[in-house]
């Protein structure tokens, strides 16, 4: 049996920014376009709905992420700021070269460490959690070996 993971999802409230974000993060931008009508509805389950996509490619081709603006149904809940220990799905990991040049470019943007620190995790990665516009969590690994 194979299988591979395709994308993330996260739902923003203003695409531009958050493509901004990606883009200063190394991903790329794969597209735009609008998920709507009978089809997408039935995907979703949530009928008549119309949906804002841009697609982000990590440079190797191997991860995307999809981020989407409901334009209708109006969103009914908002998790952006839940804490790191809540239910569900958390937040997306990247392994980045370099995490002080990333960080740079990241803050530059408005993004602002989790935790009072960057760490260094048994001498094997160094790790922290961001958040970025709209309080989007990431996560960044660098590689010590």
């Amino acid at each position: 049996m194979g299988i591979r993971m395709d994308n993330v999802g996260i739902v923003v409230e203003n695409l531009t920014p958050v493509v901004e974000f990606f883009t200063a993060l190394g991903l790329e931008l794969e597209g735009r376009a609008m998920a709507e009508g009978e089809w997408a509805g039935r995907v979703t389950g949530l009928g008549d709905q119309s949906v804002e996509v841009a697609m982000m490619r990590t440079p190797d081709g191997h991860g995307r992420v999809e981020l989407s603006r409901f334009l209708r149904p109006d969103v009914i809940a908002d998790n952006r700021r839940a804490p790191v220990n809540a239910l569900g799905y958390l937040r997306v990991m990247f392994e980045v070269d370099d995490l002080d040049d990333t960080l740079g470019r990241l803050y530059e943007l408005g993004a602002e460490l989790v935790g009072d620190e960057v760490v260094n995790y048994q001498d094997v990665y160094r790790l922290c959690y961001i958040r970025g516009p709209e309080g989007i969590l990431i996560g960044l690994a660098q590689s010590l070996r």
